[in-house]
């Protein structure tokens, strides 16, 4: 097995239980996107969504981006919206994968069938 340094597997750690602020400062996108984008930050928000429902990305990818959208000014409603302008495209298994990775990110709590 390969020798890890403390910083290392904490910044992995950080990653991977999407703290913003390991993020940030270990893959520096957040600036250099918004800015290099030529999209608004409600839409660059949107746009990363649509990106990680067609991933089909791990939970903790979603609940920073939904923050980052939210802060960006879009809403819950924007978001469904995404899903449902996407799905089509992805299909639905991904879509219904999505469906509640966005739930629990927005803090709303799943459904009884889907636990």
């Amino acid at each position: 097995m390969t020798s890890v340094s403390p910083a290392t597997r904490d910044a992995l750690a950080g990653i991977s239980g999407g703290r913003a602020e390991i993020l940030e400062e270990t893959l520096d996108l957040h600036e250099s996107v918004v800015g290099s984008s030529g999209l608004d930050g409600r839409t660059l928000g949107l746009v990363q969504i649509a990106a990680l429902i067609a991933l089909d990305a791990p939970p903790a990818a979603y609940a920073r981006q939904v923050a980052n959208a939210i802060e960006w000014g879009a809403s819950a409603d924007d978001m469904l919206g995404v899903l449902r302008a996407v799905a089509p495209h992805v299909g639905a298994p991904r879509a219904v994968a999505a469906a509640p990775e966005l739930m629990l990110a927005l803090g709303l709590t799943l459904p009884e069938s889907s636990q």
